[in-house]
């Protein structure tokens, strides 16, 4: 049946497995069962470097079995749901239901409706208090986890931190549980000794009045009233795999990729990832010099893509992305850098990098006056942004992408005009390039606006964001006066970001708007073909939540917020400070500068004891 449903769906290989280095095990021979779910497609799920190294990981393990499972397009579910197919692993093809744990990663929050789907689609209950023993645990990680709250009365547990930590120990004891017949209560009570796994059955919540939560205490003697987070201290020991798989059909990146090291030093106030992946932790150049050579070989992958925060930033860069060229470019094989930041811009290195293939120059301004980017701590200025262009154009690139922010903390429309002045003072940097040197080079920049949301464990998680109406005439008031035809202006709808604002700073409350938007049709919410903003907006209305107490609503900093049971070493009063040099318009010196004593020297390594 499922061989016929194959031939009548669009990208079939997307369910078949049989990849490159994909793990072959015998089910029968091994003791604990995982399957590792993407609520996302397969192209978008290949693509994350999380999947790759966590599947190599557990599958290191003799007595585990680690399995994919990505969420199926909506012509795929729609015949599964008519033959009464249960959603299944790639590996074996067995259903979701036979495994001991179901696994999700939690890269954004407008994917939650699709873990609730591919639930539904397997046949196990949603609500973590209707599974019973004959059901999989359900388990959940990765940066969004650190706001467990919208998904606590749906995930069994959580697991807060870095995964090559924690998991050994956790697997351990599920085994000798399992093989003497425990129950998975007994397991969920031993969960409560491990680093950085956080049970939420055993926390309860009460609420105010007003909405605010009231108190968040342990119900369960062994529940840590903080659940720590957990991470690798030396990335040079820590597991990382020597080959990837290599999928059957295009994905949204077909390469290897180095992870170059984990946080960021810079500090900028809006992003989550650069907090909560604290402190920096670089590996050394010859570890990834030989781990760039074991992958090529056993990938066949024609680009290398080097991953960080901001790669600018790693110290080694010139000496690793010297020794890539010098091996890899006799074979064209490219080497691909994310944004950078202007002011770590080498143009000898960008040229060595884009010898094999040049593209455009990707930079993230994020705001359009020096004011706003003090407040936000993008700590970059305007002559530095202009001077990197220049010297880019001057060294042959004739296509910039920038990247901006609408509705952050403090903006005003001159901060908005800023954008435009900015790409327009781009343009004319081109244009001082004499005329018979840019002949046949047409300028080419693009501008792209995203609308802010507040996260959780940011120095603006206490910040109020704009309501859709205020995104759409912030975008309004920006394309209105971006009139030169160099420049090309694209910006997101402000509804999914408004949603992701609300469901990023849930509590628990707000699962139930997740399970009732989902029963209305929402999934695949980031996909804007099928996006259904009303049935979000229904969902709020039939909950009897107000999506506006979460997302548009400024909160005090005595308030308890839904994570506040979970600490990423960085403490409250940083981020409090934070948030005061920012009103401020203060800047903060980066960690290889300056110490600010964020909290994250406890952890005992990286850029807080070089």
């Amino acid at each position: 049946m499922l061989k016929e449903i194959l031939l009548q769906v669009e990208k079939p290989a997307r369910y078949i497995g049989n990849e490159i280095n994909m793990v072959v095990k015998n089910p029968e021979e091994v003791d604990v069962r995982i399957a590792f779910c993407f609520p996302d497609v397969y192209e978008v799920g290949m693509s994350h470097l999380g999947l790759q190294i966590l599947y190599y990981f557990f599958n290191r393990r003799s007595d585990t079995y680690c399995e994919r499972c990505f969420a199926p397009w909506y012509d795929m579910e729609e015949k599964m749901r008519e033959q009464n197919i249960p959603l299944f692993a790639l590996e074996t093809g067995d259903e979701l239901k036979k495994f001991d744990f179901v696994a999700f990663t939690l890269q954004y929050e407008m994917s939650y409706t699709n873990i609730l789907n591919m639930l539904d689609l397997a046949g196990i209950p949603i609500w973590a208090c209707e599974r019973g023993e004959d059901m999989p645990i359900v388990i959940a990680g990765g940066p969004c986890a650190y706001n467990p709250e919208p998904l606590a009365e749906i995930v069994d547990i959580f697991y807060i931190g870095e995964g090559e930590v924690s998991y050994d120990e956790f697997l351990d004891i599920y085994k000798e549980i399992k093989a003497r017949g425990g129950s998975k209560e007994e397991f969920l009570e031993r969960c409560l000794e491990i680093d950085g796994i956080y049970v939420p059955k055993f926390y309860d919540v009460t609420y105010k009045e007003n909405g605010e939560i009231e108190s968040f205490t342990p119900n369960h003697p062994k529940a840590k009233k903080k659940i720590k987070k957990v991470i690798v201290k030396d990335m040079n020991t820590a597991f990382y795999p020597e080959k990837q798989l290599v999928p059957l059909i295009e994905t949204v990146h077909d390469r290897v990729t180095l992870e170059v090291f984990r946080g960021c030093i810079r500090g900028c106030r809006f992003c989550q990832a650069g907090y909560v992946y604290r402190p920096v932790r670089e590996k050394s150049c010859e570890k990834l010099l030989g781990l760039a050579d074991s992958l090529i070989k056993n990938s066949g992958h024609e680009e290398i893509s080097l991953t960080s925060l901001s790669t600018g930033d790693y110290r080694e860069f010139s000496k690793l992305a010297n020794g890539l060229i010098d091996n890899y470019a006799k074979d064209s094989v490219s080497i691909s850098l994310p944004s950078l930041r202007i002011d770590a811009f080498s143009l000898d290195l960008m040229e060595k990098v884009q010898a094999v293939r040049k593209t455009g120059l990707t930079f993230a301004p994020e705001a359009g006056t020096q004011r706003l980017r003090d407040v936000i701590n993008k700590g970059i200025t305007e002559e530095e942004i202009l001077n990197g262009c220049a010297l880019a154009f001057a060294g042959g690139w004739n296509r910039v992408k920038l990247y901006f922010m609408v509705g952050l903390p403090t903006e005003t429309d001159e901060d908005l005009l800023g954008i435009v002045n900015l790409a327009n003072a781009i343009v004319e940097k081109f244009f001082e390039i004499p005329k018979e040197e840019r002949k046949g080079r047409p300028i080419a920049v693009t501008v792209s606006s995203s609308c802010f949301v507040p996260k959780p464990f940011t120095p603006f998680q206490w910040a109020a964001q704009s309501t859709v109406d205020e995104f759409m005439r912030k975008q309004k008031y920006v394309k209105t006066n971006m009139t030169r035809k160099q420049v090309k202006f694209n910006y997101h709808e402000p509804e999914l970001s408004s949603l992701e604002g609300a469901v990023a700073r849930g509590d628990r409350r707000t699962g139930k708007v997740l399970y009732r938007a989902w029963q209305l049709g929402a999934k695949f919410d980031s996909w804007s073909e099928l996006f259904k903003y009303d049935a979000w907006i229904q969902a709020f209305e039939d909950v009897g939540v107000k999506k506006e107490f979460y997302a548009n609503r400024e909160r005090s900093y005595d308030e308890i917020l839904p994570w506040d049971h979970i600490d990423i070493g960085v403490t409250k009063k940083f981020f409090i400070d934070e948030m005061e040099r920012a009103k401020a318009e203060t800047v903060t010196l980066n960690c290889r500068q300056n110490c600010a004593s964020c909290g994250a020297a406890q952890f005992g390594g990286g850029v807080c004891f070089e």
